[in-house]
């Protein structure tokens, strides 16, 4: 019988830490949160029933049943050094230039790759393991000692008290950080308003607070979680890499954080990284910047450390701010694709200097995610320049039952059911004669980089649409002072002033023609490229997808997009009303270069120019025969650097790029 024992309850452990994995590191369950219950609940049964069986690292034994008296003070077999840190993407290029430089001063030839990472807002701990064996844990401390908290880390589900491993390294010392969710924080302080117990500030503050409590059955009680980024001391690891030791940390059963990348170049990474700023309102836990490292360990060996820091690593982070408001509303905005963005109105409150009304709830799913309720008291955040949104629900704040807001069926604006796309994140109006999308469509089509047409402000532009004077943008060029004159505001000098600034429009070209007629993935770069493979908008309308897609730098998602709209009832409509209207759609003859003083020559701007804005520059690169490219490197002839340059300056005098000013710039378009 013991024997029958001793075989079920090893093959509950390792059912139980393969559900572990799935749930913790790979995020993908595959049985619910119940039947994992009743797992345990069989494994802990036959345990009480054979003791003897029982072992440190059973998944029943998370949970000690002692507090310990006080908490011991344990060195670090490594120190944790902090990393210095920036707020700066220029800053950050400098750094990297001066890694470069010292790794090329020791010698070394091979190009440093640098990774990405996020840099998660919680408490930083080390784990040692032995012969795989969870053996210690402890805080940070002061770098050199720190305390032992193993008695509460156990509690942590996503930590492995057995490395998933057949041969697992004979020491080592795993750096992460333990964290919490919004969504657990939530949940906790519904818990504890029911207790008559205060609330929790915020994630951070219930990691630290919880990771030091005596009582490991108080800090089982908190739903932590866990996130490796690093390693201390290792005695047979093999990893060369930062990427190898992620690589190797999953397959050991250590959760990772997600999206971390590798780019060949801090230029390149800065660029992701402030796209990415933009994308992290999707996670469920707090990020407060990024950490930049030298991927490869031999480079970080030769880089060495400062007394308090890695010469390899440094934090880039983005000012935070937090203010409490209530949701007084929820609406929707249609975008000129027919995108409903859902918008919160919210009792004015100040964050980062600024009165705050509104912030982006993004999509029906956050919503929903995050349990949003008009009448709930919310955490709104700022994070750099990225409009404000919603971190979570102050639940045990919420006051009676408030119904759950319900995305509409119907667009508000043309009453056209709303359909879902196919990746099932955004719901659009799929009406292109909504008058919501005509308003946008016909205020992007106005703007500066597109027609520029003076005067088209946004007020105008819904007169023109409510009063149905305008549906497509043919409908522009049609229209005489006169009717103008009736309009709000419109005198006769204004509205005589507006339809010259029309006609000025039509000889604009193809190239801002296609991204004012707003495809899709086409922007000033991707209509550019186009026009200079396709010279007119027969040729593109004659082109197949494959035709589009082999123009460099148009993938096929691109081409896709833009054949469908060429091709669309919509699509022809309007290039046939413009042609009609005398828009001029082709490459002007002036604007067709086969030679000239540029030609052979690739340039790239950046900063602020007083005589020209960044599409204007790159136009005039084009007409004198050169290619405008968007990023810095060695095939780089030229760079052109006005003022806040940033990363391409620096990559370009890395690089040993020619850096030039608008003075110059303009030299070298006359040929000088």
């Amino acid at each position: 019988m013991t024997a029958s024992a001793a075989s079920t309850i090893a093959r509950l452990r390792e059912q139980i830490r393969h559900h572990d994995r799935k749930y913790y590191v790979e995020a993908a369950p595959e049985i619910t949160d119940r039947d994992y219950d009743r797992l345990v609940d069989e494994l802990r049964d036959l345990e009480s029933r054979h003791p003897d069986l029982v072992t440190p690292d059973s998944p029943t034994q998370r949970v000690g049943d002692e507090p310990v008296p006080q908490l011991q003070p344990v060195r670090h077999r490594v120190p944790m050094l902090s990393i210095d840190n920036t707020y700066s993407a220029d800053d950050l290029a400098v750094w990297g230039k001066r890694v470069e430089k010292l790794l090329a001063e020791a010698g070394v030839a091979t190009p440093v790759e640098w990774v990405l990472e996020l840099k998660i807002d919680g408490v930083a701990v080390s784990l040692a393991y032995d012969a795989g064996r969870l053996a210690l844990a402890a805080t940070r401390g002061n770098g050199v000692v720190g305390d032992d908290i193993t008695h509460n880390v156990r509690t942590i589900p996503g930590v492995p008290l057995v490395l998933d491993l057949e041969r697992p390294p004979e020491s080592i010392e795993v750096r992460g950080e333990i964290y919490m969710t919004n969504s657990d924080l939530v949940a906790l302080n519904e818990t504890q308003a029911q207790a008559g117990l205060a609330p929790f500030a915020n994630t951070r503050n219930v990691a630290a607070g919880s990771i030091r409590l005596l009582d490991p059955r108080e800090c089982a009680a908190r739903p932590l979680r866990f996130f490796c980024h690093g390693v201390g001391d290792s005695t047979g690891l093999g990893a060369t890499s930062q990427t190898d030791l992620l690589a190797w940390a999953v397959t050991a059963g250590l959760p990772v954080a997600p999206g971390t990348q590798v780019f060949g170049s801090i230029d390149a990474l800065v660029e992701r990284g402030t796209e990415l700023i933009e994308e992290l309102h999707a996670l469920d836990f707090e990020v407060d910047g990024f950490v930049v490292k030298v991927n490869r360990f031999d480079q970080q060996r030769l880089l060495g450390a400062t007394a308090k820091s890695p010469r390899w690593a440094i934090a880039w982070k983005f000012e935070k701010y937090e203010a409490t408001t209530t949701l007084t509303g929820i609406r929707v905005q249609v975008g000129r694709g027919g995108t409903i963005t859902p918008v919160a109105d919210l009792e004015p409150v100040e964050l980062a200097g600024t009165t705050v009304r509104r912030a982006s709830l993004h999509n029906a799913d956050e919503i929903a995610r995050k349990d949003i309720r008009i009448g709930d008291v919310l955490v709104v955040e700022k994070a750099g320049k990225v409009i404000p949104h919603v971190v979570r629900v102050e639940k045990h704040l919420r006051k009676g039952r408030l119904p759950a807001w319900e995305f509409p069926t119907h667009c508000a604006e043309c009453g056209t059911p709303l359909v879902k796309d196919d990746d099932g994140v955004y719901i659009r109006c799929p009406h292109v004669d909504c008058p919501a999308r005509a308003r946008e469509r016909l205020r992007f089509f106005a703007s500066r980089n597109a027609m520029d047409i003076e005067g088209l402000g946004d007020k105008l532009v819904e007169q023109l649409v409510s009063t149905g004077l305008v549906k497509d943008y043919a409908d522009l060029y049609t229209l005489a002072a006169e009717q103008l004159e009736s309009l709000e505001r419109m005198g006769k000098k204004s509205a005589t002033a507006l339809v010259d600034a029309i006609a000025k429009s039509r000889s604009r070209g193809l190239v801002r023609v296609l991204n004012a007629l707003g495809i899709r993935h086409v922007g000033p770069r991707v209509a550019t490229l186009l026009c200079e493979r396709f010279s007119s908008i027969e040729k593109l309308q004659a082109a197949s997808a494959d035709d589009l897609g082999n123009v460099p730098e148009i993938g096929p998602i691109i081409a896709a997009s833009v054949h469908e709209w060429l091709a669309s009832t919509h699509g022809r409509r309007e290039i046939d009303g413009l042609r009609d209207a005398g828009v001029t759609l082709d490459v002007p003859a002036s604007e067709r270069v086969l030679s000239g003083p540029l030609t052979g020559l690739t340039l790239v701007v950046t900063g602020t120019l007083p005589g020209f804005s960044r599409q204007e520059a790159e136009e005039a690169i084009r007409k004198a025969g050169g290619r405008a490219s968007a990023s810095v490197s060695k095939k780089t002839d030229y760079l052109v650097a006005g003022e806040e340059a940033g990363s391409k300056l620096a990559t370009a005098k890395k690089l040993g790029v020619a850096v030039i000013d608008e003075a110059a710039f303009r030299k070298l378009l006359a040929g000088e």
